[in-house]
Parts: C-alpha cells; structure tokens; sequence
C-alpha cells in the first residue's frame, strides 16, 4: 500500500505517534501534536537503522520518495546513507566559509566565561599574532600538518619555545572543538609535536628557604623602600596569595576588618581559577592593612599606582632585586616557601594548604559553590603562618 497526498492529509494524530509506510524503508511517521515526519529504515552491514528525511509538506510526496531512491543507490554502492549526510553537512560547512578563524573564534568566545580576562585577552591575542596570518583564512577541514608547522616555526625562530607548545596547545583545542562540531574530522596539530623544538627542562620560580627569612626581613627593614612597596610585599608574604592578586585589590574587598573573623574576598574574575577565593587575615596582616589606610592614598585599590591604576608589576620584584635577591628569589617564589614550612609543620592537612594557595584541585565546580572550603582550618594555619614569620621577623631584627 503506497501513500497519496490525499491519504497523507487525512491522516490525523493520535496519543501516541504512529507511521504508515510507502514502499522502500520510506514511511512517514504522525505524531501527538500533528507533525508528520518522513523516515526511512534500511539496513547497513547487518544493522537496521533511521534516517530522517524532513517534514511533511515542507518535504512532499515526491520530495520523499526521491530523497529514498538516493538513499537506496548509496546502499547498492555499499555506502551508509548516514555517513554519506555527515560527509555532505561537512562540505556544506566549509562552503559556508568555516575557515579556521571563524572556528577559533568561536572557540575562544565559548571557553573565556571560564578564563580570566587577562587569559582570553592572551590567547586571542597569541592567535591574532602567530596562528591567524598563517592559516586563518584556511578551511578547517583542509588544513595539513605541514600548514601548521610552518606556523608554529616561526614562533620558535623568534627564540620562543615555550610559546610555540602553548600556540600549538591552543591550535590543538580549536581543531578538537571543530571535530565535535562535525566540521572536520581529524587533529593535525597531534602530528607535529615530534618535529618541533622541545622545552628546555622547567626551571621553578627561585624561592627562599625557611632559614634564610630572618636575615630576608634585616633586610626588609634596613633598605628604605616606599612605604607602599614594604607593606605590599608583607602582605603578600602573610596572606600567600599571587602578585596580581594583591596588585588588584580593593578595599571593598575586605570585610570586618575591626571585627574578630577578617576576610578577603577576592572574586572570581580575578583569580587564576575562576572561583571566588576568600583569604583569613591575621591579626598582623589588619595590622598592615591600617598601617596602609594611614598612608591615605587615593583611589579604590590597596596599592595605587601610574599604570593600568596600581602599581607595576614589577614593583616588588625590584624590591627584591634592591635587597640583594636578584635570580636568589621571586615574589611567587614566597608561596612555595609558604607551602613547604606549612607541609613541614605537620600541623595542617595538605587539602588547606592547596586550598589557600586556590591551586586548581580538578573539581572547578565544588570550589565555584564552595569558595569558603576549610574557612576555619584554613584561618588557624594562617594566624600560625604570621606568627611564624612575626619570629623570624623578630630574629632578623637582632640581627
């Protein structure tokens, strides 16, 4: 029994969706809400599957019975008629000018709500620079290996090696995009990584030992450092946290600072991470905080300066430097000896001690919902950590 436009408009939906066949596999499917829907079953390599060939009458009788004569000639070919629909959709894309650019951007828009806007100001940037000159305006889909090396060198003859691995990285995650968007269909970014330069061995940010800190804070108080540059090194010293992190800070940021539990709540878009993070401060840290409030500086931020609104970002680097510290140790660098004299103790559990340094614990979503992990602990091992450095702090003094 074959279908006739006549048959087709008289049928009408039921509670639950039903088909009427026309001969082929082709049979048109009518359901609940009155939607009549063209399928066609067939069988390929031993296995029955569904096509689905568009709406009735958007798609007419004829429509749909040629659209199931190509569908059968593909079969007599030994070619799936879903494959071959992918392979069309494909081409189709790349007609529609998918070229690497337009994908890359599309990527990059979709991964900044979980970046830092300094990180999707740089990888857009990175690409603009390097990536997009050389392939931009290239399909995506036709892209070779060899295209991508010729990019990917002339970072590395700039002497940039490090660079060139985290613009291939990049370019690797655009292509990975693209595959799942069905506009290609492999990674040539996965072939290159042999015939580049490889990284020189990491060479961890230089930190200073726990013994070296009382002759560190002699030092401190013996050089005659701005005012705003001493107390924002200390205070990235007591609280661990990033250069930038203190650099950026406001004093809306920071809650009952006269009460018993002072906080800091740096937000999220301006962590590394992403997440909230909020900071316990030590009675010596409030202690800096109105030693700065007396210095009645203009502005919403801590530590005000020229450029970009607080100070540069070497600022304290240079400190360093003027004490003597020159490639002996980094600002970063007081973290890790943060880290390594909290571990030691042995009085805290290794969980704080990540938590408060808001290292990325590969669980992003409950560190979003739960930016006050380990408030408590992490508030105790914070008061310990200033007390520690207040006696070293003392020891240099007698120095």
């Amino acid at each position: 029994m074959t279908l006739t436009d006549t048959k087709i408009k008289s049928l009408k939906p039921l509670k639950k969706p039903y088909k009427r066949a026309d001969g082929g596999g082709l049979n048109l499917m009518v359901n609940p809400n009155g939607s009549k829907l063209w399928r066609l079953a067939y069988r390929f390599e031993g296995k029955q599957k569904m096509l689905s060939g568009g709406a009735y009458p958007a798609v007419g009788l004829s429509a749909a019975r040629d659209w199931r004569d190509e569908a059968k000639e593909a079969l007599a070919k030994g070619i799936d008629p879903s494959d071959a629909r992918r392979k069309a959709k494909r081409e189709a894309a790349i007609a529609a000018s998918q070229d690497f650019e337009t994908i890359a951007r599309d990527w990059h828009k979709s991964r900044s709500k979980k970046w830092s806007d300094s990180h999707t100001k740089t990888v857009l940037r990175r690409l603009e620079a390097d990536i997009f000159p050389a392939i931009g305006s290239l399909p995506i889909s036709q892209i070779e290996p060899r295209d991508l090396l010729a990019a990917v060198r002339k970072v590395e003859a700039r002497g940039s090696i490090d660079m060139a691995h985290r613009v291939k990285n990049y370019v690797g995650e655009v292509f990975r995009y693209a595959i799942a968007l069905d506009v290609t269909e492999r990674d040539p970014s996965r072939d290159i990584g042999a015939a580049m330069v490889q990284r020189p061995p990491v060479k961890h940010r230089a930190s200073m030992s726990r013994q070296e800190l009382p002759l560190f804070f002699s030092k401190l108080e013996a050089e005659p450092l701005e005012p705003l540059t001493r107390i924002a090194l200390l205070f990235t010293i007591y609280t661990l946290v990033r250069t930038n992190e203190t650099r950026f800070a406001e004093w809306s940021e920071f809650e009952n600072l006269d009460g018993k539990e002072p906080l800091w709540r740096i937000p999220a878009k301006r962590m590394k991470m992403r997440f909230e993070h909020l900071v316990p401060l030590a009675p010596s840290v409030v202690a800096l905080l109105q030693e700065l409030r007396a210095l009645q500086l203009p502005g919403s931020h801590l530590f005000p300066g020229n450029r970009k609104g607080v100070i540069s970002e070497n600022t304290m680097l240079y400190a360093l430097y003027r004490l003597g510290y020159h490639s002996k140790a980094t600002v970063h660098g007081f973290r890790g000896t943060g880290s390594t004299v909290l571990n030691e103790s042995g009085k805290f559990k290794s969980d704080w001690i990540e938590r408060q340094l808001a290292h990325d614990d590969r669980d992003q979503i409950r560190a979003a919902y739960n930016s006050a992990q380990y408030l408590t602990q992490r508030r105790d091992m914070l008061a310990w950590w200033a007390e520690y450095l207040d006696k070293r702090r003392v020891e240099g003094a007698l120095l």
